[in-house]
């Protein structure tokens, strides 16, 4: 009994000095629309192993027996990516629900960030899709929306109740800015109901902020009527600042880093094929307008933006180009199972064949593995979403834990 009582009091010991060691709870918003929700589904994880750049990281986003990794040490609280509230051990699954399961920036954030610090961490994430800066998550400092005289003249012409828009718009302005400050402020009042092992005693540290939105501004001619101009996009710059400001200010952390995920759906600008060019521009003026509150002063080493357009996969976008030639004869194929010339079997054998001579047996995998959605949900892809996360946290770390100065 002595010697067992005298190890439980060593135990006790040592593991009060590891949770002291270990510091107050690293706490991390991650904040946006559809692509912060995450619409990549796990099956394309697989696909990751291809390629020798990402193989390593499907290495850590798996334990020994192949299944998602859950990390003991990551809690996740996530509001706005299914019905309810989602609350648990990160780990694959807390991407959009419908048709999952599916991760979004989370999950390699999650990851990477506990393998910077070395410490407990919590995220909370708030992400809706579908959802505007100039409206939907509109900070309260910039101000009620007002309509520009291009959509008044719009209104005009359709005969619209200028008021009655005018009332609808002020009552959609700002509301998911205010959801998510509820939640945050809601997760940090009772941190032991997302973490169970929580110690009050040692507290959290709000360390960082991530933010990933940005396509229905983008499409927006209404709202941003010069946005094939540069300098168009000037309205959301303006905003993203102003929300960096109110955000630290509503969340009493001043000096909190925040990381923008610049929109790069599509891929680098320069190497758009001839069915993108309309939209050059367009994409350009608006990642640079994203971009643009990292260079402020005022932010400089507490702000960057990750130019997530480095992480598109330009081999699914070669194989889609080799593979337009085939659809065709594709589509013939299917016609004549629909006439009833060809039987299913012998049309989807004759598919096969068709696409069997064209790719090979890694590029037919690529192809049909490892997207799982639409090109403006990052194709559904594992590989670009899980890459992205990482980006975050590289992005965050640095921030947080700076290079030091050589002696």
């Amino acid at each position: 009994m002595l010697i067992r009582s005298l190890l439980a009091a060593a135990l006790a010991v040592c593991c009060a000095s590891q949770t002291a060691a270990a510091g107050p709870l690293k706490v991390f918003v991650l904040a946006g629309q559809s692509n912060m929700q995450g619409h990549a589904h796990i099956r394309t994880m697989d696909a990751m192993a291809l390629d020798p750049e990402t193989a390593p990281l499907l290495a850590k986003m798996r334990d020994e027996n192949g299944t998602p990794r859950v990390l003991d040490d990551v809690w996740i609280s996530s509001l706005g990516s299914a019905d309810e509230v989602r609350t648990g051990k990160l780990t694959a699954g807390f991407g959009a629900d419908a048709r999952g399961p599916k991760i979004g920036p989370e999950f390699t954030f999650g990851i990477a960030m506990h393998e910077a610090l070395d410490k407990p961490i919590l995220i909370i994430k708030t992400a809706w899709g579908g959802k505007s800066l100039h409206t939907d998550f509109r900070p309260p400092s910039a101000g009620p929306y007002e309509f520009n005289e291009a959509q008044l003249e719009n209104f005009a012409k359709r005969d619209v109740d200028v008021d009655q828009a005018k009332a609808e718009k002020a009552e959609a302005t700002g509301r998911y800015y205010r959801l998510m400050t509820e939640h945050v402020k809601t997760v940090l009042k009772d941190v032991g109901e997302v973490v169970p092992n929580y110690d009050p005693e040692q507290g959290y540290e709000l360390a960082g902020f991530v933010w990933f939105q940005g396509w229905n501004d983008m499409v927006d001619g209404g709202a941003y009527p010069d946005r094939g101009r540069a300098g168009g996009y000037d309205q959301y710059a303006e905003l993203m600042a102003t929300f960096i400001r109110d955000m630290r200010r509503d969340l009493d952390a001043p000096k909190l880093p925040f990381v923008i995920g610049v929109l790069g759906v599509g891929g680098p600008v320069e190497d758009y094929g001839p069915d993108q060019q309309r939209y050059r521009e367009t994409h350009a003026n608006f990642r640079a307008a994203m971009a643009a509150p990292a260079a402020l002063p005022e932010f400089q080493g507490n702000v960057a933006a990750v130019r997530t357009e480095r992480y598109w996969d330009m081999d699914v976008v070669a194989l889609r180009l080799r593979e337009k030639p085939l659809k065709e004869r594709k589509d013939q194929i299917n016609a004549a199972v629909k006439s009833g010339d060809l039987s299913r079997e012998e049309g989807d054998a004759a598919i096969k064949e068709l696409y069997a001579a064209a790719f090979s047996p890694r590029e037919l995998t690529i192809l049909n593995d490892s997207t799982s959605n639409f090109d403006f949900h990052y194709m559904g892809s594992a590989k670009i979403m899980s890459q992205i996360g990482r980006g975050f946290a590289e992005a965050m770390a640095e921030m947080i834990q700076p290079p030091r100065k050589a002696n």
